[in-house]
């Protein structure tokens, strides 16, 4: 039964990137994108930090980016993964009706918000299963989408919130097979417990992997690969590979000043935040990733390789690596990023979803992010900004 308070009167007002950072520090599934060191290394933003307040006492809080327009200075207001706030206990509509009043007070058009939490997670070997195809006799149609699937858990609460959001006028893309601007929908995230929440070891974790994955990085593991942990003097080290990564994939990437300062900025925060790895064969770079740790979670966030040397399955040893790193700080998860929800063997983005769940990701739908126009006019112009750009 969902257990709300009713007409809690919630109250919203600024608080400094202290007292936000301190709740963050009650709150351990909050996101790593909530911490006021990512807002740093996001300089092309300006970070403003609010406070939740029931009865006088701080009951939650949001790290809101704002991002202005040209000329007009009105901004997007945009928060990651937040507010950070019980929406079990506190109603949406006590939450976002005086964030939006304060919002628009500070000359927000439009406000972005990425709920946390999980709406529903399909285990790794059933989309596996979903994506190859292979049916007996007697089955259902196989789904079209990750949400025709049966899924392991679903939370009751997660969906009465989005319900909530819509009828207060919030919107956001319908589930659709491809990325939109913004954090994914549907994560991807290797399980570090079982869903009673009981910590796995290595062996359970791998376990999730198809035979074939486990196998390599098992391999990986134990061969004659060296796994060092680099530090911030070592950021030019990943970005040769990252730059060979780019060039070999066809993508732009970020320049080696962004890491430096990812780097620097996380674990300002807290050491241990970001932590660089490298998978070295005599004296080779053969693949490094980036980690970032905050609270139960744990993202891997870049990663890059050479293609030298395939057979070692560099790659494979640095996600063993983390996955014992992750287990060792006590995360729920080792998150490998978005995937698309199709389930079409023939769609361009389902590749990239059976490739992790081969390597033991679950597939976790999140509320997604949910936009408000606090301007109309302005938040369709930048809407359709927003589609014409997307189509270039």
């Amino acid at each position: 039964m969902l257990n709300f308070v009713p007409d809690t009167q919630l109250s919203v007002r600024r608080i400094t990137a202290d007292e936000h950072r301190e709740h963050l520090g009650t709150r351990p599934g909050a996101s790593f994108l909530q911490l006021p060191a990512w807002a740093r290394v996001k300089r092309e933003w300006r970070p403003e930090y609010v406070g939740f307040f029931a009865a006088g006492a701080l009951v939650g809080s949001a790290q809101v980016l704002h991002r202005p327009l040209p000329v007009l200075g009105r901004t997007l207001a945009y928060i990651p993964e937040g507010p950070v706030v019980d929406f079990s206990v506190h109603t949406t509509a006590d939450v976002t009706r005086p964030l939006l009043a304060h919002l628009k007070h500070g000359g927000a058009f439009l406000v972005r918000m990425g709920v946390p939490g999980v709406r529903a997670e399909w285990r790794a070997a059933d989309v596996r299963k979903a994506l190859s195809g292979k049916k007996k006799e007697g089955d259902a149609p196989a789904p079209e989408l990750m949400t025709g699937l049966d899924a392991v858990y679903a939370d009751e609460q997660m969906v009465f919130t989005a319900a909530e959001l819509k009828a207060a006028g919030w919107t956001k893309p319908e589930v659709s097979e491809d990325f939109s601007a913004g954090q994914p929908e549907f994560q991807a995230r290797i399980p570090l417990r079982t869903l009673a929440g009981e910590a796995l070891d290595v062996d359970g974790v791998l376990a999730g992997m198809n035979q074939n994955a486990r196998r390599e990085t098992r391999k990986a593991a134990s061969g004659p690969l060296e796994v060092q942990v680099g530090g911030v003097g070592d950021v030019e080290r990943f970005h040769a590979l990252y730059r060979e990564t780019a060039e070999r994939d066809g993508f732009t990437g970020r320049p080696a000043s962004y890491f430096t300062t990812m780097y620097n900025e996380l674990n300002a925060h807290a050491p241990g935040t970001c932590t660089l790895y490298f998978a070295v064969h005599e004296g080779r770079d053969l693949a490094a990733a980036i980690r970032v740790q905050s609270g139960e979670g744990s993202w891997y966030v870049y990663g890059a390789s050479s293609s030298q040397e395939r057979k070692l399955f560099a790659p494979k040893a640095l996600i063993h690596r983390m996955i014992a790193d992750s287990l060792a700080a006590g995360c729920a998860y080792l998150d490998h990023g978005g995937v698309s929800p199709t389930l079409s063997r023939d769609h361009h983005l389902a590749g990239l979803t059976l490739f992790k769940t081969t390597l033991g990701c679950d597939v976790v739908q999140t509320l997604g992010e949910w936009d408000y126009p606090l301007n109309k006019p302005l938040a369709k112009a930048f809407e359709l900004y927003m589609k014409a750009r997307e189509k270039k």
